[in-house]
């Protein structure tokens, strides 16, 4: 039956898209949770948390629950803004927007850059929800692959080239997770960051930074993006979201002042004060780089506990990226649909993300899949790819 709902044109074409969360296919409870892109659950600091909020509360009495008022809000910006700086990447508060986790901060950046004649690139595979965030404004795309070193810029260089020697249009926007990524696990090596910024600036596009994992590097991370920039062609985007807590929604954006004073006009819900004045009260407390060793020091023996279990238990033809950083792994398993590989998974006692869900034209994917070692214990990993490793022998 038609909607009598008066929907915008735009409105409209974005509902054609699939709705959001096809990815996240129910799974049997009691599965071995190889899907979950969440923190360790020890990691996640919630008796830390409590305390900082009954201490926030007492100090503060009514601030913090207001929509304005609160002193640790500025205090938490500020944070941020020195996070920035230690990194290599000097960033003002008028350059600073505190946004409701990094999916805001994407969807604002989009809102904002983008409409229905604009072309986004985005790498492929990528994240999930930011193609959905992405298919809501615009149907435009440029798809460049992803190999052990991050991005393909040499390939984007020449689809660029061809396009403009056509008269195509270039991209507005370029979309990357250049560290740890989500869904590969790849890094952008150093050479390839600076062969990007100098295509930003040939070729007249911005760059999103998505850098969620960035600060959870096995060995040293890279410089990100933001900090090599010369010509503010970065937008980068960060979150709390894997180095506290992901329902605490807290994520920020940072880039020229101007856009980030226009991405501001259109971010009308005030933000989330007693969060943000939480969490400020819970990083007053700890050694912010001690708290990050100690997170990679528990997702690093993960990932080793995966890999060693991948050699052990897959099939001679199944390869993967080694990762270096974050929460992912990806395999290739050739001449397996694993989207019709799951529900046998499923029964089994496993659950995954498939490949396809990554990748715009989504047949590219049929062969893929997600594994995450960051949520489930070392025990239950090495478990669940070995019943990965029989399903796959009896597919």
């Amino acid at each position: 039956m038609k909607s009598k709902i008066p929907y915008s044109k735009e409105i409209q074409l974005a509902l054609k898209n699939d709705p959001p969360g096809q990815w996240m296919a129910a799974f049997p409870s009691g599965a071995i949770r190889l899907n979950s892109g969440y923190p360790d659950p020890s990691l996640v600091p919630s008796v830390e948390i409590k305390q900082a909020a009954a201490r926030l509360l007492d100090e503060e009495k009514d601030l913090p629950l207001h929509y304005i008022g609160s002193p640790r809000i500025p205090q938490l910006e500020e944070f941020i803004c020195q996070r920035m700086s230690k990194r290599g990447a000097a960033t003002s508060n008028e350059e600073l927007l505190i946004t409701s986790g990094a999916c805001q901060a994407i969807d604002l950046v989009a809102r904002v850059l983008l409409d229905r004649e604009a072309v986004v690139a985005i790498e492929s595979p990528t994240y999930m929800e930011a193609l959905e965030i992405f298919q809501n404004y615009t149907d435009k795309y440029i798809s460049i692959p992803v190999d052990d070193e991050g991005l393909r810029t040499t390939e984007l260089e020449q689809i660029l080239s061809e396009r403009k020697e056509k008269g195509e249009a270039l991209p507005r926007i370029l979309y990357t997770i250049p560290t740890f990524q989500n869904p590969t696990g790849t890094t952008l090596s150093l050479e390839r960051r600076k062969h990007l910024l100098e295509l930003a600036e040939q070729f007249d596009f911005l760059i999103v930074e998505d850098d969620a994992y960035g600060e959870l590097g096995f060995e040293e991370s890279p410089q990100l993006l933001k900090a090599l920039d010369q010509r503010e062609r970065v937008i980068y985007i960060g979150s709390f979201s894997k180095v506290v807590a992901p329902g605490m929604r807290i994520g920020w954006v940072t880039g020229p002042k101007e856009l980030i004073e226009v991405v501001g006009w259109f971010k009308k819900d005030l933000g989330h004060p007693f969060a943000q004045a939480t969490l400020f009260a819970y990083l007053e407390t700890i050694d912010f780089d001690s708290h990050l060793k100690k997170l990679v020091a528990v997702y690093q023996a993960k990932a080793r506990v995966m890999v060693e279990a991948l050699e052990e238990f897959m099939p001679k033809s199944a390869v993967w990226f080694l990762p270096n950083g974050g929460y992912f792994l990806w395999l290739r398993v050739p001449g397996v649909d694993t989207a019709e590989l799951l529900a046998k998974a499923h029964e089994a006692g496993l659950a995954y993300v498939p490949g396809r869900f990554f990748f715009l034209d989504q047949q590219e994917g049929l062969e893929f899949l997600r594994l995450s070692f960051s949520y489930t214990s070392e025990e239950k990993i090495r478990e669940g790819i070995r019943l990965l490793g029989k399903v796959l022998e009896e597919n």
